[in-house]
């Protein structure tokens, strides 16, 4: 209908040049609106209005003009009334196409030496366009054929995105063109993170144990996930074997462990090994004293770790200098030890003292 219409105003001001004057106003057709019901029309009655002549008489040209005006306007006004649903009576022959019938307008014109040029040609159907002209991209569009490449979404009246000279919906802009998401696999419209060679909504970069968003401290990866500092320690960190809490500074490497200096001390009396050396017993680190304490090598008359040559008697263990007489401290020999009350004595005291 919009080509009509071009045409229409075109076709009149070449009457009017042809004419060879200016016409007295613009031919305008009326498509036919919708009456109110017939008893509410009141009929007017009105003198004839003298209808202006021309100054010179028309040429033939003219005249074959003016024909193609009176056709083009009938043609207009029956558009009109079917696009208003007027009831028009079936016909047996086909009805001409929009497309073909101008085609015949303008082979008619070209014949008279008129040349109907259109504002501009759509990018999509290629066609004249004589109505609203849609400019995007560095191209002409009918507003209704400017649509989204993969969904054919119309965009005249919304946001869209450019990619490689074709136009597209947001939606699908995205789905095809953003960044994905490691977590989600969504797009990405916003901000992207981007993180062990991969891109994040920033929400979804968080601690694999615990889902807790990464802060200042940043985040540790194992096995190409990120953790955060704590749960790292927490998980994968080597454990003291004193405390078994995480070695994360200096520690000491000994009876197949690593333990925090600190803690490698003696089980029992939890003092440090100053001298360098300790004893190991069932996998624990013990000072000398308790090593033998726990091992029964302990002298039974000093009280010190009997590490040589000892002597065993009435199940305890001796330096052999420290095996005497509980009463006159001489040395005892085997064969003269008299034994009461579980001390050790010479036969000489036992004999004096209980006999």
């Amino acid at each position: 209908m919009e080509d009509l219409d071009a045409l229409l105003e075109e076709l009149e001001q070449s009457s009017r040049e042809a004419h060879g004057r200016q016409a007295p106003a613009r031919l305008e057709v009326q498509s036919p609106r919708a009456q109110p019901p017939a008893e509410a029309v009141d009929t007017v009655y009105s003198s004839p209005v003298p209808v202006p002549q021309p100054l010179f008489p028309p040429t033939a040209a003219a005249q074959q003009l003016d024909k193609l005006l009176a056709d083009l306007g009938h043609m207009q006004s029956k558009f009109a009334a079917e696009g208003q649903g007027a009831q028009e009576p079936e016909e047996t022959k086909p009805k001409p196409s929009l497309d073909s019938m101008l085609g015949s307008l303008t082979q008619d014109l070209q014949e008279l030496g008129i040349t109907a040029t259109p504002t501009s040609v759509c990018t999509t159907c290629h066609k004249p366009i004589a109505g609203k002209v849609l400019t995007a991209l560095g191209r002409t569009w009918h507003p209704e054929h400017f649509t989204c490449i993969r969904c054919g979404q119309e965009l005249s009246s919304r946001p869209f995105f450019e990619r490689d000279g074709q136009p597209y919906c947001e939606d699908d802009y995205h789905q095809a063109f953003a960044p994905c998401c490691a977590y989600c696999a969504g797009p990405i419209r916003e901000k992207v993170l981007t993180a062990l060679d991969q891109t994040w909504h920033p929400e979804h970069f968080f601690c694999t144990n615990c889902g807790k968003v990464f802060g200042d401290d940043g985040f540790q990866v194992r096995d190409g996930r990120p953790y955060c500092h704590q749960d790292f320690l927490a998980l994968f960190a080597p454990k003291c074997q004193g405390c078994e809490r995480p070695v994360t500074g200096s520690y000491l490497s000994a009876l197949s462990g690593v333990w925090h200096p600190t803690c490698f001390v003696c089980t029992d009396c939890l003092s440090g090994f100053s001298s360098g050396s300790f004893f190991e017993l069932e996998g624990r680190p013990y000072c000398k004293q308790h090593f033998h304490q726990r091992q029964g090598s302990i002298c039974h008359g000093c009280g010190r770790p009997v590490t040589g040559r000892c002597i065993t008697a009435v199940g305890h263990k001796y330096h052999p200098e420290h095996f005497t007489c509980t009463y006159c401290l001489c040395p005892l020999h085997k064969g003269t030890v008299r034994e009461r009350g579980r001390k050790m004595y010479c036969q000489a005291c036992h004999k004096q003292l209980f006999l």
